[in-house]
């Protein structure tokens, strides 16, 4: 089939301040891709390639050009028809340093040959038959902001908080973990803790035992990417277990994935699809790490929901998950209305409700 594809900035509006150790966000940027039949130009799929700022290798001033050129080759190419062929087809048009543009690319196609309905995979989850747990995430800032989230999510019914520590006094950050911890035990409220690269050699280990005396269930790169020896090192030690994140980036062979986990055996990954390469890439990490007793769990990349609902079909595609990194949808003012709704820690989708992208249009 030939498609013909446009390209539609737009500006997503943070309802707050997202503080991370890397800095806040009051916007973000991404970039929405529409692809149609002319013969048919009522039937209408959508991707999003949403590059972050100041992480994604992809994000640059010339991102759109990037993208718009690689779109004009690919509409005049004959696109296959099915699944695996549109992930195959897609990993050998676009590079694999431009993991945005492989995800949104993979899963406008796939929502067309699906018949332009946001559906990227026909599982129960899509169905409205399936639901996938999530955690609650804690966004750094102000003490009191970072309370007053915490008693929000508890109170909404998750039972796995995710806070972000790094970017204010590491003593006030334990304080508010530790006051969950005596109002919760473990059994109860699962914690994890993500430190963006905020510690070193010289404090790393200090901090993971503190934070291992809450019973922390894990701790999402402790340490800036790049040292292996000393990540190893952590990883085998067990202070805390640890999840890989920003060590995945720009790691995009086989061979390079399989030198990574062999080297510094995590006790977990982090998958994000527009940072490390898409769903042909997230595969294959997923049974790299299964091979190798490594968990695993998916992670948005603040998309809008478009991204998120693709991720989350694809989530869907496995089972036994541990709650996942999806509850990013209600972070905008002006996201596209959708079926994603979170229901006492889980991300649902509620087939009657619909979308509205009528803002596009």
């Amino acid at each position: 089939m030939r498609l013909k594809f446009e390209v539609i900035p737009y500006t997503l509006h943070f309802t707050f301040t997202a503080g991370t150790s890397r800095g806040s966000f009051t916007e973000k940027e991404t970039w929405l891709i529409k692809a149609y039949d002319p013969v048919q130009p009522e039937l209408v799929a959508w991707g999003e390639a949403g590059p972050l700022k100041g992480l994604s290798k992809d994000y640059s001033e010339d991102f759109q050009w990037n993208l718009t050129s690689l779109i004009n080759q690919i509409q005049n190419a004959e696109i296959p028809e099915s699944e695996g062929d549109i992930l195959n087809f897609i990993s050998e048009q676009v590079p694999a340093n431009l993991p945005s543009i492989l995800f949104g690319l993979e899963t406008v196609l796939l929502d067309y040959i699906h018949g332009c309905q946001f559906k990227i995979f026909d599982n129960p989850f899509y169905e409205g038959k399936k639901r996938i747990p999530i955690n609650g995430l804690i966004w750094m800032g102000e003490e009191s902001f970072m309370q007053e989230q915490i008693e929000k999510k508890l109170k909404d019914g998750f039972s796995t908080i995710k806070m972000k520590i790094g970017a204010i006094d590491f003593d006030r950050e334990f304080r508010l973990l530790e006051l969950i911890r005596q109002n919760y035990s473990a059994q109860e409220i699962t914690l994890r803790v993500d430190a963006n690269g905020a510690f070193d050699e010289s404090n790393a280990r200090e901090r993971l035992t503190d934070l291992a005396s809450l019973e922390i269930h894990s701790i999402e790169q402790p340490i800036k990417p790049g040292n292996w020896n000393l990540m190893a090192e952590l990883c085998e030690e067990g202070i805390l277990p640890i999840a890989l994140d920003e060590e995945l980036i720009g790691v995009h062979t086989f061979q390079e994935k399989t030198k990574l986990l062999d080297a510094i055996k995590p006790q977990y990954i982090i998958l994000k699809p527009s940072l490390v390469g898409g769903i042909q890439s997230c595969k294959e990490w997923i049974s790299l790490s299964e091979e190798r007793n490594i968990g695993w769990w998916m992670t948005s990349m603040l998309e809008s929901n478009i991204g998120l609902n693709a991720i989350a079909q694809f989530t869907a595609e496995y089972k036994n998950l541990l709650p996942q990194g999806l509850g990013t949808g209600q972070l905008y003012h002006n996201n596209f209305e959708s079926p994603l709704e979170i229901r006492k820690g889980e991300l649902l989708y509620n087939v009657p409700k619909g979308w509205d992208t009528s803002v596009l249009l």
